[in-house]
């Protein structure tokens, strides 16, 4: 299997693609044109990348089967593009959680005890103990999370140890849910900011996630709370934000950007960052975490090579036009679905989805067939009757 990795990647991870047999070619500067290119000239099975965007003209160039996001989002692969070419995308979920919470706390207490200020002025030749000894301290402040997620659940085991009380809201998460996790639930994201005194934003940039937190949400939060974002900028009204700032003394700390560059280094000019405590889209990038994500690239691609299946995959489609489903019990021997197949493809009639389940022994085996639409009586009678080792046929409508 030929793999092509795009962008930065652990050594573990290029050393345990090629002991379990794959062809790797390393190529971490590749980005825009030259990766369409390189995909066309080296026909790798496989792409692996991080920060680099995968476009529509770098999937169509070779024949890729599989992209690899090795880190937690995949925003920036257009996974519509490869989902009508039959491409798999995937991720690692997960595996990055505990550095984007240690981040988000690091941020948190900066904003706190005014750190990089501190910093700043003892470099500048100034003592100010004054001015900085004043803070408000996080013991026994509430802490809200929009998003319980791996990260989300990182983030409330730190907060435990800190003595912050916790709310949150997400999708997923039900009063019972959080009770497990020892927090509050709250029905909305403007609910977890009418009470928070530091917001800390953990969600995945998705439609329904785009623009979540806006102007009506940061009306809603205390004047002078704690603002964190370490998801994805589009999740944020960065306008809105720093209107925040402006008008309700909002402290905000961003580790992402509107705008920022896709590479590792760049020019960057953006007027919010002078409005709060920045870092630069840092949150996965610590050795823990890479090692992590790099291991889980590897089980990825090594469980597609070995059984053709890919773990963790974002773009199978979750409902189907199926309309009935045609179970076929019949004995093992050759030939038994191809004759049910072709007499369906003659039916004009599509197939949305097959499995065939062999029983112990190797004798008999079900097959269950999502169709489009309802076969006819007629060729029912047709497929049972063409070939004898057809047992049983049955149609579930769904």
């Amino acid at each position: 299997m030929r793999v092509l990795i795009a962008d930065k990647f652990e050594q573990s991870g290029v050393d345990g693609l090629k002991t379990a047999g794959c062809d790797v070619e390393y190529q971490p500067a590749l980005k825009d044109d030259a990766l369409a290119r390189a995909v066309s000239e080296l026909r790798p099975d496989v792409l692996i990348v991080r920060s680099t965007a995968v476009a529509e003209p770098a999937l169509i160039a070779g024949a890729l089967k599989l992209v690899v996001r090795a880190g937690a989002g995949y925003n920036t692969i257009d996974v519509a593009a490869a989902s009508r070419r039959g491409i798999y995308v995937s991720n690692c979920p997960g595996k990055n959680s505990v550095a984007v919470a240690e981040l988000a706390f690091g941020l948190i207490l900066s904003l706190d005890r005014r750190i990089p200020d501190n910093v700043a002025a003892l470099r500048d030749g100034k003592w100010n103990k004054t001015d900085f000894s004043k803070a408000r301290g996080l013991y026994g402040r509430t802490l809200g999370l929009i998003g319980t997620g791996q990260i989300g659940k990182e983030m409330i085991a730190r907060a435990r140890e800190f003595g912050l009380k916790v709310i949150a809201w997400s999708r997923s998460l039900t009063a019972e849910s959080a009770a497990e996790l020892g927090i509050e639930h709250k029905a909305s994201p403007i609910d977890v900011a009418r009470e928070a005194d530091i917001v800390s934003i953990h969600v995945a940039m998705n439609k329904d996630t785009k623009g979540l937190i806006g102007a009506a949400f940061f009306d809603a939060m205390k004047s002078g709370a704690y603002f964190i974002n370490t998801a994805r900028a589009e999740v944020i009204d960065q306008d809105a934000l720093a209107a925040a700032i402006e008008n309700k003394g909002i402290r905000a700390a961003l580790d992402v950007f509107a705008g920022e560059p896709s590479g590792g280094t760049g020019e960057f000019t953006s007027p919010i960052a002078q409005q709060v405590y920045g870092t630069h889209h840092i949150g996965a990038s610590t050795d823990q975490a890479q090692e992590a994500i790099a291991a889980e690239t590897v089980r990825i691609v090594t469980t597609f090579k070995d059984t053709g299946k890919v773990p963790n995959v974002v773009n199978l489609a979750k409902s189907t036009p199926a309309t009935c489903t045609l179970i076929v019990r019949h004995l093992d021997r050759p030939g038994v679905l191809a004759s049910v197949l072709d007499s369906i493809s003659a039916a004009r009639i599509n197939v949305q989805e097959m499995e065939n389940i062999v029983f112990e022994g190797a004798q008999a085996a079900v097959a269950r067939i999502n169709l489009e639409s309802a076969p006819p009586e007629s060729l029912l009678t047709q497929i049972r009757e063409s070939n004898s080792n057809i047992l049983e046929l049955g149609l579930i409508v769904l």
